[in-house]
């Protein structure tokens, strides 16, 4: 049992304990995404006024978009060794990387909502329970799969993507027989805006995996090559997810009436009743189990790292494991059964709104790892508050706050309509803004400190005792 039971959370992972190859990334991601979340999403470019053939290019263009900028979060993982957020204590420093992951921690608690939302109803028509039991039930199991960890989730990534794939081949078929595709396709009415929103609706589902993609990544063995990381990772996301949403928004272009409020429902009528159906909800039903675990567990992984920050532990009993687990189930618990009546219009608005807080992240990140530490950290340091990443690094926080700040004149939801939007004809271009501004911003000023970058070893470009989770030979003095 405990070879099964995940022993590590925040910790680095050693070299005698990694294990799988690349493709591992592929089936989670691929499962995760073949999922009825990941269809209302296609569908809201539908619902919001776009034409199927119009959304359907959209949608692509930004999983495509959203996804580069995922998997290559993916590919740190071998690299470090490391759950993704933790990784940012070498930006914003060990205990000011909390900003950003408290916000993080919020996704995780409103994807789990959203999603237990949608399984819950699934799983109350299948066991007859009704939609607030289906949810009760969903979320405990989603806990307990959580608890168990790493290899629990590639499972449940492997056997998703091969059942998930089979049911949206057979439902895909069912909705063929229903509406006439080039009827659905003949509406080529182009409209910038809901392109636009089309585009930023699917790159914000990629964007939002950023933060914990590394998490299921991290015990790929360090030689993995980063671009067979990249490449399955990049793969399965956009498969999945472009997948999904086809089906949804030619499913809300079919039928927008039958469809839009009763997405299980609708779903389920496609393949037809009694067994059928009964197949359908424990699809969808395993489908949102294998994305909610994530949340949960990228939840835990970052309220750890938060807590850690100040209180300079990396490790946990499996009790307090269980207690992480447990609070974040509860809290999206409630958020969900609280939210359960308005899904549709609140999850659209969510989604984007992520956007500004998580494309300026996403820019900072990249351009350290890649750009200005080449791939190279003090893993030490990062748990050491007066190490060479220091306990705040008010520039890149600035940076964090400019990035997020310089999108909301070009922001359109519920939250926040910004003075710019109606001169672009409403589109939706923040989270354009929210990668360009920061990504410069940073660089320019990150390129000169140059005590924060750890040197090379001789002999082998990149790799430094301090990246191997070793103690290094010589540690820098603390910064002041």
């Amino acid at each position: 049992m405990a070879a099964v039971v995940e022993q590590r959370s925040i910790e680095v992972v050693p070299d005698d304990e990694r294990h799988g190859t690349p493709v591992s990334q592929f089936t989670l991601w691929l499962g995760a995404n073949l999922q009825i979340t990941a269809v209302v999403t296609g569908a809201l470019a539908v619902v919001f006024g776009a034409g199927a053939f119009w959304s359907l290019a959209g949608l692509l263009l930004g999983n495509l978009l959203g996804g580069a900028v995922m998997a290559l979060h993916s590919a740190q993982g071998p690299r470090l060794g490391l759950p993704q957020m933790i990784s940012s204590r070498a930006q914003f420093g060990v205990r000011g990387a909390v900003v950003p992951l408290a916000l993080v921690i919020v996704m995780y608690i409103g994807f789990f909502a959203s999603g237990t939302v949608l399984a819950g109803q699934a799983v109350g028509e299948l066991t007859h329970l009704g939609a607030t039991a289906g949810i009760l039930v969903f979320a405990a199991v989603t806990a307990v799969a959580a608890a168990v960890g790493y290899r629990l989730i590639h499972l449940l990534g492997r056997v998703a993507s091969v059942v998930c794939a089979l049911a949206f081949l057979y439902l895909g078929a069912r909705l063929l027989e229903r509406a006439d595709l080039a009827v659905l396709l003949h509406d080529r009415s182009f409209s910038f805006p809901l392109f636009l929103l089309a585009v930023s609706l699917s790159a914000s589902w990629q964007l939002a995996f950023g933060p914990y993609v590394a998490d299921y990544s991290r015990y790929l063995p360090r030689h993995t090559s980063t671009r067979a990381t990249f490449w399955w990772t990049l793969s399965g996301s956009v498969l999945g997810s472009q997948w999904s949403m086809t089906f949804g928004a030619l499913a809300a272009a079919a039928a927008p009436t039958a469809f839009v409020g009763h997405e299980v429902s609708y779903v389920v009528s496609l393949g037809g009743a009694g067994l059928t159906a009964s197949a359908l909800y424990f699809v969808i039903a395993l489908g949102k189990l294998t994305i909610n675990v994530l949340n949960t567990y990228g939840g835990f992984m970052s309220l750890v790292t938060s807590v850690s920050g100040f209180r300079g532990r990396t490790t946990l009993t499996p009790r307090g494991r269980a207690a992480y687990i447990t609070g974040i189930m509860l809290v999206g618990t409630a958020v969900a059964l609280l939210g359960k009546d308005s899904f549709l219009t609140s999850f659209k608005d969510f989604l984007l709104f992520l956007l500004t807080f998580f494309t300026p992240w996403s820019a900072i990140n990249l351009v350290d790892y890649y750009l200005i530490s080449k791939e190279r950290y003090d893993i030490p340091a990062l748990s050491d508050p007066a190490g060479r990443y220091g306990a705040w690094n008010g520039k890149a926080l600035a940076v964090y706050g400019a990035g997020v700040l310089a999108q909301f004149p070009f922001l359109a939801t519920h939250f926040s309509t910004g003075p710019l939007v109606a001169p672009l004809g409403g589109a939706d271009v923040s989270w354009l803004v929210g990668l360009a501004v920061p990504a410069v911003l940073y660089r320019s000023f990150a390129r000169r400190d140059t005590g924060r970058i750890p040197p090379a070893a001789a002999g082998e470009p990149g790799r430094t005792p301090a990246n191997t989770g070793e103690s290094p030979t010589a540690r820098p003095a603390p910064r002041p």
